[in-house]
């Protein structure tokens, strides 16, 4: 039998052992009145148009903290400009994580610019999480489980691309404009693995620097070599560049623009809706602006939530749309951390997501991440612009079904 002392001692014990799992926890960055995250953006530099998405990001963080913040602590994102240059993208995270020590690097935009910081963030052990770029490098949990995106996977997105062809095109001649980065290359890969021995169809590929002032004349080449089928693999500036000088040239090419090109008043409008028309893409996320989504829930929210909280942003360019969806998702990730507000914990959160609806994606469209998967989507629906909006055909394609 446990005598009176003993059991007075067993009493204290578990009343420590209460008290301890109702602690908060805290890392740097971390308070019981504030979570503060950082990102860098393109605001300058060649890429400055996704600097929008930034933008909303931070909006989106003003409306939360205007209700209330996060379990009783205030957001606050420190967006960063990298002007689209990896050096500065480092410079820029050391900054953050080693001065304003934040506990999670959240959203940060763009393949060359992450590249640039991916194995530094990994050796702090700090979330860099829900990045803006689909190259097939972020899923990698084995070797960089610090890491996790946020975007439509480029290989798999040109594989649906390349199904298309092989169904609707067996005879095309076909040219590829990309990027010549990790961006461009996996866009690339994913399309040549989709031909599969139909990727003789590739009849020319050139591939241009973010440094360049233009890609008109790799447009004047393609057409110069017979090609009626492009592909544009290309961030906005250099998408409406292509999609102008097409039709300058009066070329009607069959022209498939990726999906990181294809927002409509980031670039399909900058370049003109006319030369635009017929244009054909692959999207996880609704429309905003086809009257088809007018009456929808998510689609009626973020336009509420454009117009009082980022009332100079474009509620229909695709960056305002996915910065809305990144900030809904970290507004999840932070909110199961609780009272554990630690970056280990953050991570754990940020990679067992099961099946999470967001208002934006397209039905039957879900976001998963699991500690050995890091994908986040796996399914798209391809989309014709009518000179006015994305108009979807077909049905919903599995990533998993069109390899």
């Amino acid at each position: 039998m446990l005598t009176r002392l003993a059991l007075l001692g067993l009493a204290a014990g578990l009343t420590v052992t209460v008290a301890l799992a109702g602690e908060k926890k805290y890392d740097s960055g971390a308070s019981d009145t504030e979570i503060k995250i950082g990102q860098t953006m393109p605001y300058s530099g060649p890429a400055s148009g996704y600097g929008t998405q930034g933008r909303a990001e931070m909006a989106y963080w003003k409306m939360v903290n205007g209700k209330g913040g996060i379990n009783g602590r205030k957001v606050t994102l420190l967006s960063m400009d990298d002007a689209y240059s990896p050096p500065k993208t480092v410079e820029q995270t050391r900054k953050l994580v080693e001065q304003d020590e934040i506990l999670a690097d959240i959203g940060s935009l763009g393949t060359p610019t992450n590249s640039s910081i991916q194995k530094y963030l990994n050796s702090k052990k700090m979330p860099h999480i829900l990045i803006s770029t689909g190259a097939g490098k972020w899923n990698d949990p084995k070797n960089f489980p610090w890491t996790t995106p946020f975007y439509p996977p480029y290989e798999q997105e040109a594989k649906i691309y390349a199904k298309y062809v092989q169904r609707e095109l067996p005879a095309a001649k076909i040219g590829v404009i990309y990027q010549n980065d990790d961006f461009g290359k996996d866009y690339l890969k994913g399309f040549k693995e989709g031909l599969g021995d139909k990727a003789s169809l590739i009849v020319k590929e050139m591939s241009y620097e973010v440094s360049e002032p233009t890609i008109d004349s790799l447009v004047v080449s393609l057409k110069a070599a017979g090609v009626d089928t492009l592909l544009t693999i290309a961030t906005p500036k250099f998408g409406a560049q292509a999609i102008r000088k097409v039709a300058d040239l009066g070329w009607k090419p069959t022209h498939f623009m990726v999906s990181v090109a294809s927002s409509i008043g980031g670039v399909l409008q900058p370049a003109g809706v006319e030369a635009s028309t017929g244009l054909i893409t692959a999207l996880a996320f609704k429309v905003v602006g086809d009257p088809a989504w007018n009456d929808d829930p998510g689609v009626k929210d973020y336009l509420a939530f454009m117009k009082e909280w980022y009332p100079e942003g474009n509620p229909v360019d695709g960056s305002n749309q996915v910065g809305y969806s990144s900030a809904q998702m970290a507004e999840i990730i932070l909110k199961n951390c609780g009272d554990e507000l630690t970056r280990e914990n953050v991570l754990k959160q940020a990679t067992n997501l099961s099946h999470v609806s967001l208002p934006l994606l397209l039905p039957g469209i879900t976001v998963t991440v699991t500690p050995d998967n890091y994908a986040t989507f796996d399914t798209f629906r391809l989309a014709r612009f009518d000179g006015t909006t994305w108009k979807f055909f077909g049905a919903n394609i599995s990533a998993a079904a069109s390899n």
